[in-house]
């Protein structure tokens, strides 16, 4: 009897190289350089996440079981990870049935062509879009703009981004990197028929863009969201948002078209008492959202009549297959990670090149997209953009161990690397250290690098392979006489006697301790 080779298991595809907004140009280091310089996005940066942490630390504080809150979402979305698939044909059972129709997008070229040949199908050249950090990874705008179709995004901070022709750089606030002075003259620049005496007073710049939104509300008849949350139990889809444009995008429109990262979704109706509640507090600070919105299906004459979801994979799937680094999917985008970061505080999210910057972007980035997808991949630098300081570990509202992903991911580089600078002088110091004849030669020659030193005592400039340490940190010139020698000195061994002298009297009961003080 013969036997068949079915051949092994085929690992999940990433996002396809090149495509999206998922890599940037530049690796972290040379891209974090330049923003550094930006005096006037540090100031804006630094203003708004200190107010976020702020309102935070005291809505959280508010809550006697908020680290419960936590331990249940945490375990919310670790059980829906373990079944995801099941979940996802349950959610499309059920949007089915209750009018809508579910695609599925094996990654941003077919969900960016679903959209369009949805788009396209009721005649449509505009369209409005609810914040969407999915769309954004696929660049679905782009892809849109290039078909001759126009998006309009809502969210007040993605039109000033839009309108700027710029990047977002943060998950729930894209613009934070605007102040009110630039906002006022993309508004003058870019909005047709603004005043032109418009100021910079916050209510008034938003009353400018609401003049200019209104218009595209009531006559767009196609809108494209993201999702919060789909609901497998019910069919029912989430957005919360903050300004109301999203209960427009939802309700006016005679199409809505939602794409969906397939781990947005959730079991029950139930888990949302607990993500309605941790989401709002670890984003904005508040105590609820100002706009919670569901909607299930479709309903005869009343809001869109036409319903279509896009379930997104992207690069998912793959991220699931890894054993640790699918902890990563557990996120809401809730951005509190962000807030707390210091390396983010200071740099922006444009330094990531990613539609996901900051900590989670540093994780979530190099999983759905790979990051040693070609040579010198920008995205294999995003793992260590972090001081592994913690600070996002202990904010996130779902508990995910950021700095334990970050140290596997770079863990996964440098295994996958090949022969590097950095392993040839691992292994030439593991080959030193283990005789110590050699040890004690490389001692005594590490003494020269006192030559090296300048006046504080500390060498500024190391020579390759090293210089990529000395590039963002000092390094103390080495002693005068190392431990060693010290050791076998005369001056070392009197004062290892000395020492030992010291813990024997330490030793003594306090009685004789007492006969040889009066001795």
């Amino acid at each position: 009897m013969s036997a068949t080779f079915l051949g092994m298991p085929a690992t999940p595809p990433r996002s396809p190289y090149g495509t999206g907004n998922l890599r940037g140009d530049r690796k972290f280091p040379a891209a974090a350089h330049d923003e550094l310089r930006n005096e006037q996005l540090r100031g804006n940066l630094g203003r708004a996440t200190r107010t976020i942490r702020a309102k935070r630390l005291t809505v959280t504080g508010e809550l006697p079981d908020w680290e419960q809150l936590r331990d249940a979402g945490s375990a919310i979305k670790t059980d829906t990870m373990n079944r995801l698939p099941e979940l996802l044909e349950e959610l499309e059972r059920n949007v089915t049935a209750r009018g809508g129709t579910v695609h599925w997008a094996r990654d941003g070229v077919e969900a960016n062509e679903i959209v369009a040949r949805l788009i396209k199908e009721t005649g449509s050249e505009e369209v409005i879009k609810v914040k969407s950090m999915a769309t954004q990874e696929i660049g679905l705008n782009e892809h849109l703009e290039s078909l001759g179709i126009t998006a309009h995004e809502t969210d007040l901070a993605e039109l000033i981004v839009q309108l700027a022709h710029d990047k977002p750089s943060h998950i729930l606030v894209p613009a934070i990197h605007r102040n009110r002075d630039e906002i006022r003259q993309i508004f003058l620049k870019e909005i047709p028929g603004v005043d032109p005496s418009l100021d910079n007073v916050p209510a008034h710049l938003a009353a400018a863009a609401r003049v200019y939104l209104r218009e595209k509300f009531m006559t767009t008849e196609v809108a494209v969201s993201g999702a919060n949350f789909g609901i497998a139990e019910t069919g029912t889809l989430s957005v919360v948002e903050s300004e109301g444009n999203g209960r427009m995008c939802l309700t006016l429109p005679d199409t809505l078209i939602t794409v969906m990262g397939i781990e947005k979704v959730l079991p029950r109706y139930q888990d949302l008492e607990v993500f309605l509640q941790l989401l709002p507090r670890s984003s904005t600070g508040e105590r609820m959202n100002p706009y919670t919105s569901m909607w299930t299906g479709v309903t005869p004459g009343d809001g869109p009549q036409t319903f279509h979801l896009v379930l997104l994979d992207n690069g998912r799937t793959a991220a699931l297959a890894d054993r640790i680094g699918r902890e990563a999917l557990n996120c809401i985008r809730c951005s509190a990670c962000l807030n707390v970061c210091p390396v983010y505080e200071r740099t922006g999210g444009h330094a990531y090149g990613s539609a996901y910057p900051g900590p989670i972007g540093a994780v979530l980035t190099p999983q759905l997209a790979g990051m040693d997808a070609a040579k010198g991949d920008p995205n294999s630098s995003l793992p260590y953009a972090s001081s592994l300081c913690g600070a996002c570990f202990d904010a996130c509202p779902v508990k995910i161990d950021i700095p334990s992903l970050l140290v596997e991911l770079r863990h996964q580089h440098t295994e996958q690397s090949g022969t590097t600078a950095e392993k040839l002088a691992m292994k030439a110091a593991a080959g030193v250290m283990s005789r110590p004849k050699a040890y004690t030669a490389a001692q005594k020659a590490s003494g020269l690098g006192r030559v090296l030193a300048g006046r504080d005592g500390k060498l500024s400039h190391l020579p390759p392979p090293f210089s990529g340490w000395s590039d963002s940190r000092d390094t103390p010139a080495p002693p005068k006489q190392t431990f060693r020698a010290w050791l076998a000195s005369a001056e070392g061994a009197a004062t290892m006697r000395a020492a030992a002298d010291e813990h024997t009297r330490g030793e003594q009961p306090a009685h004789d301790q007492q006969q040889e003080e009066d001795k």
